[in-house]
Formats: C-alpha cells, structure tokens, sequence
C-alpha cells in the first residue's frame, strides 16, 4: 500500500515538472503571469516557469497576419451609397501590448477600419472614390497604424478588395463606357482612313514624279541621239568633201604635170571649188589668183561682140 502510494506520489511530481517545461517555437511568444501580475515575455527557446505560481497568459503569433472584412456601406460626397471591403495586413510587434492593450484586437481593427473607411469616403465623390484606390489605401494605412500602435499591432498594409456601387450607377457606368470605346473605335477608323488617303496620295505623287523623271530621261536620251546622229552626217559630209579635194588636187597636178597653162589650172581650181560649195556653203574664201582671173574673164565676157 504504502508502495503504490508513492509511486502515485512520484507520477504526479514528474507531471508537475513537465508541467513547468515550455518550448517556444519561432515566429511565436508567450506572456508569461506570476500571481496574476505580467511578468516577461518568453522568446523562441526553452523556458522552465514556478509550478502553481507562474503561468502562460497568452500565445502571440509573430507573423504577419491578414484580416479580411465583410462588405462596409458608406456614402460618398455625393450621396451615393456604395459597400466597400478591405483587407489588412498586420503583425504583432509587442506580445505584452497585444496581450493587455484590447479585449479583442481583430474586432476592435475591424470597427476602426469601417469608421475610417467612412472618413475618407465621404471627403471623395464616386468618380473619385473609383479611380483613387491607393490614395484610399496610405490613407488608411497611415490611419490605422497610428491607431493601432498601442496595441503593440503594426498595420503593414491595406487594400481595398472590392467597390460595389449600386446597380443603377453600375448600368449607368457599362454605359458610359460602351459609348467611349465607340467613340475611341470611330477615332481610330477616321485616323486609319485619313492615313490610308494620305498614302494613297503619296503614292500618286510620287508615281506622277518617277513617270516625269522617266519622260525626261528618255527627252535626254533622244536629243543625245539626234546630236549624235547629225555628228554622225557631218562628219559623213566632211569626209566626203575631203575625199571630192583630193580628187581635184590629184587632177589638177595631173594636169600641171601634163604641162597645162595657168587659165587651165585656175579654171579647174574653180570647178573645185564650185564641186566643194555644192550649193549649201554660204560664204567662200577664194584665192587672190582666182579672183583676178574671175574679173579678166568678166571684163572679157563684157566686151562688144562687134569688136574684133
């Protein structure tokens, strides 16, 4: 009897020491009471507490934490009713103001955030309200960390998850919008219709510019080869007229080799020169000789035929 006894005595000694054994895990806290009054916070590690005296108030969680609330009705500056609903991040920063700073900390976020959700709201239109979302957000941010400071909470971040207009204003905004992308589609075809002429108009112009450049081209071409081609003549005719010379100069010293007086030789040197003008030659030099010979033969040519 006596041995069953102590060994009772023994098991619920061991319990009670084990009892008095705590590990904590990371990214976790324990405040840690002595006779009711706070005293310490126990870190990652292993702790030993009084049996009876001591004991562990509260488990913080050192994480960062996300809270997402319901749907909040507020009322813009221009009376439009509408439910907005937010997400918060947040993360414990002190474990001993968590523990003893509020009775329920994520219900007293909540209430805080739907009043200050309505602060900034009802300063903004609905305009406003729908295009100024992270305005809202370092609003409320700012707000709530400041707030919350004393509960030894730290707010990381706010975002506001959904804006839920009434379906009036939602039907009212589908349609506003349908009709600006009608709009944007009928700048966007006038645009591609005026660069579609402009290209057109572009490509006449400059088809008008290479077809004025090839007639050109080819009026150049032609009067290089109607100059060449009268080149050409000219130079046929020259050559001639140098060949019909030197017949005559090869005749006529023919004929002085023959023993020919000079009104022979100066006749010839006439007909050459009559062979030479052809009849298109509008100036002629003639030598002194011929000249004086062509007057001798006038001057005969004009005596009386009754003179003898």
């Amino acid at each position: 009897m006596g041995f069953i006894l102590f060994i009772t005595l023994l098991v619920v000694i061991l319990a009670l020491l084990a009892s008095c054994i705590r590990i904590v895990p990371q990214a976790q806290a324990l405040v840690v009471e002595r006779l009711g009054a706070y005293l310490e916070t126990w870190s990652v590690g292993l702790h030993f507490k009084i049996p009876i005296i001591d004991r562990v108030a509260k488990r913080v969680n050192l994480k960062e934490q996300v809270a997402d609330f319901p749907p909040q009705p507020v009322i813009t500056k221009d009376n439009v009713t509408m439910r907005i609903d937010t997400v918060i991040f947040f993360q414990i920063t002190d474990s001993k103001l968590y523990a003893y700073g509020v009775e329920n900390p994520i219900m007293a976020i909540e209430n805080l955030t739907a009043t200050t959700l309505r602060n900034i709201i009802g300063d903004l239109e609905l305009d406003q309200t729908l295009t100024s979302r992270e305005t809202i957000n370092a609003k409320m941010r700012e707000t709530l960390d400041i707030a919350t400071d004393p509960w030894g909470i730290k707010v990381n971040r706010v975002e506001l998850k959904n804006i839920m207009p009434p379906a009036a204003i939602q039907d009212a905004m589908e349609k506003q919008m349908k009709a600006e992308r009608e709009r944007r589609e009928s700048i966007l075809r006038a645009e591609g219709e005026k660069k579609s002429t402009i290209l057109v108009a572009e490509g006449k112009k400059e088809s008008a510019i290479l077809d004025a450049q090839a007639e050109k081209q080819a009026a150049i071409l032609r009067a290089e080869a109607e100059k060449e081609k009268r080149i050409k003549e000219a130079e046929g005719q020259a050559e001639a007229t140098l060949k019909i010379q030197e017949a005559n100069a090869e005749g006529i010293r023919m004929i002085r080799e023959a023993g020919a007086d000079q009104a022979v030789l100066t006749i010839k040197s006439l007909e050459a020169l009559k062979v030479v003008a052809d009849g298109k030659s509008t100036k002629i030099i003639i030598p002194s000789e011929i000249q004086g010979l062509a007057g001798l033969v006038s001057a005969i040519t004009e005596i009386p035929k009754d003179v003898k």
